[in-house]
């Protein structure tokens, strides 16, 4: 324990100091200079031993070691069991019977009946043995005794001892009990060293065989690259992911679990291969695995894709290459030549690449689009290179609203008819009124005679989900934001989703965390094209993509957030995807701000010149009775046609597009319903300035009372 500190002071009071007594003050230690209890220092201590880099060396290489040996053994006993016994016969044939290659599993059956004859042979063979062993022994014995003794008597005849005779005999006892002492002395220390030498014998085949988990394995053979994907390697990682049945299967089938497996293909950066799960096992269990899989195959999550195709009970993986989805997929068409252009009907853009590495292009052919993800993952690019794209077909029309307001689209100003660029509720509010009236667009080409083309109109709205949220309302108190009936921008892009398509009106979305709140389902699922970047769960990838996509493997929700910027799995038509997959990963091309307004620069020299609003101009209030007097005059009566053709001269914006219909609504409603004069349908001046008057009369009654 620390000492305490010792301060001398005296009091400030009485003021004569020489005359007051010294103080003796004791003050204890800052709490910061305690000493710190054992307990916690000897915490400390095991803990950085714990987890010091040398402390966790040498647990690897312990581990290392002992699962070599460990290992060793079970590989030696499992050589040894099919070297003893036909085991490797059946696994082949079972194997040749699950691909259906009986010609094959004939085949073995005949090397195993083969191998079970001569078994059957050495083993009568051992039943005769000692008997002929004996007898061979006995008849070797009294001919090597004759041979001595025969080689004793030439020596006594040369030596003239008779001794001699039995020379030989006594030098070859001599030798053999020389022998038996050897033995003697070494077998002590045989025995002792013996299961040593042993151990070191499995240690070695374990070590040449590499048996034991990556993590334990040395520096320098712990590869980041990963392994290459062989037939062994997958089989390994699908025993060991952890779900019983498979493992079971497999051991069954032994090595020939490889059965399971089509042809491994090349695949873009990485291989593919089908996978037939035995009974018992289905593909839901394994893609649910995906991390362990990966982690098995030595490759990272996000390199190891699972889908499932056509075929019952299979599911096909697509494993990268290490690294290889890390690096850029290079610039976009778009940018390297400039001579593109683009075919709204025939064409596709060029979007990226998908997992195989072969050109990703999306066919925008009436077809509704929807973007999502989270923020700052590509959306506004991915969704930007389409529009780019499709500028280049000068017969489209853009109307464009970009509610983040930061400039990212600013390169269509100039090229789309509408632009509104702002976060704020009036910019909601023009966006709004901006699809409202491409809903009329929609609804006057909807009437015109059958057979007419339009032209492509693209109403694009970014950051979607700021319209959804908007909590600002309109005079007659309708939500401008909101999932409800009368929600205007949710109405407006409900109809367009509704009958757009048959007359080239389509809508595009980008929006951010898709919720229900944020992007209401019923305009989730009116997109014919729905693309995803990276998300952070499961339900919002449902959202997204909606739910075949998911059950059938898409996942955008595991895509890494910023290392995977600009990769979205995409549901739709208008793109190829493999047979059977209801989903494709695609790799999009990046255009940056520069690259993008050269090519608008491009799109807008096709073009003839378009004035860009950054507004929607509103019409001026109108009272269309009053108008309907003054087109009238003086005149006592005048034909409904002629009413009509002066009211449309008067305001086209207003009353261009009136038929009969309306005009009848109007005046019915005012009590000066049209009639008919000599055969023709006329409106009588007198019942109109009548009407006039009477609503001016009620207006002031009701303003007094």
């Amino acid at each position: 324990m620390s000492e305490n500190v010792v301060h001398l002071h005296k009091p400030t009071d009485p003021p004569t100091p020489e005359t007051a007594p010294t103080v003796l003050t004791v003050v204890p230690d800052a709490p910061s200079a305690r000493p710190v209890p054992l307990w916690v220092r000897s915490g400390r201590v095991v803990k950085m031993a714990v987890t010091h880099e040398s402390t966790r060396a040498t647990v690897r290489a312990a581990a290392r070691h002992s699962l070599y040996t460990l290992n060793g053994g079970r590989i030696v006993a499992r050589r040894t069991w099919d070297g003893r016994t036909g085991s490797r016969y059946e696994r082949m044939i079972r194997a040749a019977e699950a691909a259906g290659n009986l010609e094959a599993a004939e085949e073995w059956e005949e090397r195993l009946q083969r191998f079970r004859a001569a078994r059957h042979h050495r083993r009568m063979d051992l039943l005769h043995s000692p008997a002929e062993a004996a007898k061979g022994v006995a008849v070797g014995a009294g001919v090597s005794i004759g041979v001595l003794v025969a080689l004793g008597v030439v020596m006594a005849i040369n030596t003239d001892h008779v001794g001699d005779v039995i020379t030989p005999l006594t030098a070859t006892i001599d030798f053999i009990a020389l022998l038996i002492r050897i033995v003697q002395v070494v077998w002590g220390p045989a025995l002792s060293i013996g299961p040593f030498l042993a151990l070191f014998a499995l240690w070695s085949v374990g070590r040449k065989q590499q048996a034991a988990p990556n993590w334990a394995l040395p520096a320098n053979v712990r590869s980041d690259e990963g392994e290459p994907i062989t037939p062994s390697i997958v089989v390994k990682a699908l025993r060991d992911l952890g779900v019983p049945a498979l493992a079971r299967a497999i051991k069954e089938m032994g090595d020939a679990g490889a059965s399971m497996l089509g042809p491994i293909r090349i695949a873009g950066c990485g291989v593919e291969v089908d996978v037939t799960l035995p009974s018992g096992v289905s593909t839901n269990e394994v893609q649910g695995k995906r991390r362990k899989l990966a982690e098995n195959l030595t490759r990272h999550e996000h390199e190891v894709f699972i889908t499932i195709p056509q075929a019952a009970r299979t599911v096909r993986l697509w494993v990268a290459d290490s690294g290889a989805l890390d690096e850029p997929i290079g610039p976009s068409p778009l940018v390297t030549d400039e001579s593109m252009t683009a075919d709204y009907a025939k064409g596709c853009a060029p979007w990226g690449q998908d997992l195989r590495g072969d050109a990703a292009a999306l066919s925008l052919y009436q077809r509704h689009l929807l973007i999502t993800g989270l923020s700052n993952q590509g959306k506004t690019v991915a969704l930007r290179s389409l529009a780019l794209w499709l500028a280049l077909d000068k017969s489209v029309q853009f109307l464009m609203g970009d509610l983040k307001g930061v400039g990212d689209w600013a390169m269509f100003d100039g090229l789309a008819t509408t632009l509104i660029q702002g976060p704020t509720d009036e910019h909601v509010i023009q966006v709004t009124e901006m699809v409202e009236g491409a809903v009329d667009e929609m609804n006057r080409r909807i009437q015109a005679p059958p057979g007419t083309v339009f032209p492509p109109l693209i109403v694009l709205v970014d950051e979607a989900q700021v319209a959804f949220m908007c909590p600002a309302k309109d005079e007659d108190k309708r939500p401008y934001g909101g999932s409800k009936a009368n929600s205007r921008y949710f109405m407006a892009v409900r109809k367009i989703h509704n009958q757009g398509r048959a007359v080239n009106v389509l809508m595009w979305q980008g929006t951010q965390d898709p919720t229900n709140e944020n992007l209401p389902k019923l305009v989730r699922e009116g997109a014919h094209t729905r693309a995803s970047l990276a998300l952070g769960t499961e339900s919002q990838a449902r959202m997204a993509l909606g739910d075949k996509a998911v059950d059938g493997g898409a996942a955008p929700n595991l895509l890494r957030p910023g290392l995977d910027r600009g990769t979205l799995v995409v549901a739709s038509d208008g793109i190829a995807i493999p047979a059977g997959q209801s989903s494709i990963t695609v790799r999009t091309h990046y255009i940056d701000d520069d690259a993008a307004e050269a090519i608008t620069d491009r799109a807008k020299a096709l073009r003839d010149g378009v004035t860009t609003l950054h507004a929607i101009e509103r019409e001026e209030e109108h009272d269309p009775l009053s108008d309907i007097a003054a087109v009238i005059g003086d005149a006592p009566r005048v034909r409904t046609k002629d009413v009509l053709a002066r009211l449309a001269t008067r305001n086209a914006d207003a009353y261009g597009g009136w038929s009969f219909t309306d005009l009848k609504r109007v005046l019915d409603d005012a009590g000066a319903e049209p009639h008919k004069s000599d055969g023709v349908m006329v409106v009588t001046r007198d019942r109109v300035t009548c009407a006039l008057a009477n609503r001016d009369n009620e207006g002031s009654a009701s303003a007094d009372g």
